[in-house]
């Protein structure tokens, strides 16, 4: 059982997925230049491009379209885009968009596919891609390790300045290892998918020395779940088996199972680049030029919303779906539009990109 249904459908997922595109855009240079060092063997006749994590598609279509220059420099193949997600996302806006006027929105000689699947098992044949990507998607864990998380509702703790609530240090290390052994299982997966030679690129949000894209965002979250507690609307036990299952890694968590001494996976792949990167978010920059409040509240809430909603409604399945949850949501924009400096958010990445080495891979 996969710990989310997907990102909130409809276009919502789009319309507020600006700081993920901005943290995904900085790192594609390192694919760009990279792609011209795929090597091409006789088999397949085909350039293979993989996004796992492609939620309803308009990030993965720019991507794509980004990149395809760098193909056909590098090549005049066919060229196979695969854009894959769950089983339960909504891919109708990208099934549309992808030939929407009964052509390749990439152009000719390039066919698409949408694959549902769990990024963390293999979903291709082998050796049959070049390029496998993953943006943000890596930061959901596979599983839930842990049936409760009593003191917050997030792996990584509150941040340093709201401070409410606690992660023991026995539940945060169990989180910690099901976050690196998703990475690890995500590498072995798309070890058997690719040439040798082949390039994956891993990007997600992330914790620098001081900064966590986390902090704010899901302080205002827990808040808002908190003032429902407190006001008799859910239990302590409801609110103790709620929490996000996401990670926030830092670069040294995402490269470990290549780069940490005794890496389980240094023979399958080799490290090229890795970084600790922030990007400026669209509208934390538009609240810093207005000191709109009221804008700067909504548009933070319906980014995070955009990622958290399916969780949350799955934790509180006895309430009403669509009071509860609009409920939750309101709460909390109307903290951050109250105290915007209580809930201050940075966009973090961090983004590693690796070479599939020669040999058999350990599937």
């Amino acid at each position: 059982m996969t710990v989310t249904t997907g990102m909130v459908g409809h276009g919502f997922y789009d319309r507020h997925s600006a700081p993920q595109w901005a943290s995904t855009e900085a790192v594609l240079p390192w694919l760009e230049d990279a792609i011209a060092d795929v090597p091409l063997a006789k088999a397949p006749p085909t350039f293979g491009i993989a996004d796992f994590g492609c939620s309803e598609g308009r990030n993965s279509i720019q991507v794509m379209q980004r990149l395809m220059p760098a193909i056909r420099a590098h090549c005049a193949w066919p060229i196979q885009t695969v854009h894959s997600d769950l089983p339960t996302n909504d891919f109708a806006d990208l099934l549309e968009h992808l030939r929407a006027d009964g052509r390749s929105i990439f152009g000719d000689g390039v066919y698409s596919a949408v694959v549902g699947g769990s990024m963390y098992d293999q979903l291709l044949p082998p050796r049959s891609i070049h390029v496998a990507m993953t943006f943000n998607a890596i930061g959901f864990l596979s599983r839930r390790p842990l049936q409760r998380l009593p003191g917050y509702i997030l792996p990584n703790g509150p941040s340093a300045r709201r401070g409410v609530g606690y992660v023991s240090t026995a539940d945060h290390e169990a989180l910690a290892a099901q976050a690196v052994e998703d990475v690890a299982s995500f590498l072995r997966a798309r070890a058997a998918e690719l040439v040798p030679g082949g390039k994956v690129l891993m990007e997600v949000f992330g914790a620098g020395e001081t900064l966590r894209t986390g902090d704010g965002i899901y302080d205002a979250l827990n808040d808002a779940v908190l003032e429902l507690l407190d006001a008799g609307l859910i239990d302590r036990a409801a609110y103790e088996a709620y929490y996000q299952p996401v990670y926030i890694r830092t670069l040294e968590e995402l490269t470990a199972p290549v780069a940490a001494p005794d890496a389980p996976l240094a023979a399958l792949f080799r490290l090229d680049r890795a970084a600790t990167y922030e990007v400026p978010v669209p509208f934390v920059e538009e609240f810093r030029r207005t000191g709109d409040e009221t804008t700067y509240a909504r548009a933070c809430t319906d980014f995070f919303r955009a990622f958290t909603e399916p969780v949350l409604r799955a934790a509180f399945p006895n309430q009403d779906d669509d009071s509860f949850v609009d409920d939750v949501y309101g709460r909390a924009e109307r903290l951050i539009r109250e105290h915007p400096d209580r809930y201050e958010f940075h966009y973090v990445g961090v983004a590693a990109l690796l070479t599939r080495r020669d040999g058999r891979s350990e599937r």
